[in-house]
């Protein structure tokens, strides 16, 4: 005698896994940087667009306003070449707008920036290219030590507020932070160049040793060190004082507190509670400083006459190159809306408090 078994039922499939909670937050880190970097890219498109329109909009005969004030500052004729130059970027040309956007949108993908007038034919692009690694070698590294050396002694002082370390240097990071900078680049000129000649008065390196060679590349940190000292003596009080400040509201809070019930080093609860938290706000005006550096360039390249970014502005400015300062402010525009993206995307994958907002 067999038997027979019913056929078990068939199984039911299976719900679809939920999220799980660090799905969820994947999920909402990716959809803030997206809401940021689709905001920073119409920031982009817009400063683009308003560096193309800005001198259409001007009336009256820009092209021919400009090459007189090149005949009465030169001399002579100006060479139909520029006459062309300086006409093409105000779209006097024979075309609608339009096609005229279209034709800077593509030549800007290209890296075409136009082309000088003080320095013509030389593009504008090869001239940031020139000017922008001495900038970057002279005023982004010392914006970048300036903050690593203020932020570390202010989460030192904050840490031990009271302490003789922390009521000599706050005082004076207050002082020095209220001297005008350009107060004491004159000053360290005068004494450290001019006096004591321990430092060139001016230049980027010795003009006597051959471009590459080690004597170039020594004689470079030799032309830098006096101005970058001035702007890391200018600089690194502001850091200090930002990151005392930040580093006392956090001495108190419950997970620092926490952190020392646990018997934890104090060095481990300065820097891996304290210090980390309140390095967030920081870290914010840090990569807006950076965003900054070819702006804030300008008056520490005119006082030590060094090349870079700043110099060849000013250089610009006093001679009318519209197509040098255009080049030049877009770019700085798009180096700050750069930075800041970086430091938004850098504080929302470290603070979740951010994600969700704005």
């Amino acid at each position: 005698m067999t038997t027979h078994t019913a056929p078990a039922p068939a199984a039911a499939p299976a719900p679809a896994a939920a999220p799980t909670a660090r799905g969820r937050r994947h999920t909402a880190r990716f959809r803030e940087l997206g809401k940021r970097l689709g905001f920073y890219l119409i920031a982009a498109w817009s400063a683009i667009t308003l560096n193309f329109l800005l001198p259409r909009l001007m009336t009256g005969d820009a092209t021919g306003a400009i090459v007189q004030q090149m005949q009465q500052k030169n001399g002579g004729t100006v060479p139909p070449e520029t006459v062309a130059a300086i006409s093409e970027l105000f779209g006097e040309k024979d075309s609608s707008l339009p096609v005229q956007y279209g034709h800077y949108l593509s030549e800007l993908a290209h890296g075409n920036l136009g082309l000088s007038l003080t320095n013509f034919p030389t593009p504008v692009s090869q001239l940031i290219g020139s000017a922008l690694p001495w900038t970057l070698l002279l005023v982004g590294a010392s914006t970048v030590l300036a903050f690593l050396l203020g932020t570390l002694l202010g989460a030192l002082c904050g840490w031990r507020s009271g302490s003789r370390m922390d009521s000599i240097l706050s005082p004076l990071s207050t002082f020095f932070s209220s001297v005008p900078y350009f107060w004491v680049a004159l000053f360290a000129l005068w004494y450290f160049a001019f006096q004591l000649r321990w430092f060139p008065l001016s230049g980027g390196a010795d003009p006597n040793t051959a471009h590459g060679s080690p004597a170039y590349w020594l004689s470079t940190l030799h032309y830098g060190l006096l101005p970058a000292l001035t702007m890391v003596f200018s600089g690194f009080g502001g850091w200090l004082l930002g990151m005392r400040n930040m580093t006392l509201t956090t001495t108190s809070e419950d997970y620092v507190l926490l952190g020392r019930a646990k018997g934890l080093s104090r060095s481990r609860v300065l820097f891996r509670y304290s210090a980390r938290n309140a390095l967030l706000p920081t870290f914010t005006s840090f990569a807006l400083a950076i965003g900054s550096v070819i702006g804030g360039a300008v008056v520490t390249e005119t006082v030590f006459g060094y090349p870079g970014m700043g110099s060849l502005l000013a250089g610009a400015v006093s001679n009318r190159d519209l197509p040098l300062m255009q080049g030049i402010l877009l770019f700085t525009t798009l180096a700050v809306l750069i930075a800041n993206f970086v430091a938004d995307s850098v504080y929302v994958l470290l603070d979740p408090r951010t994600r969700g907002q704005g």
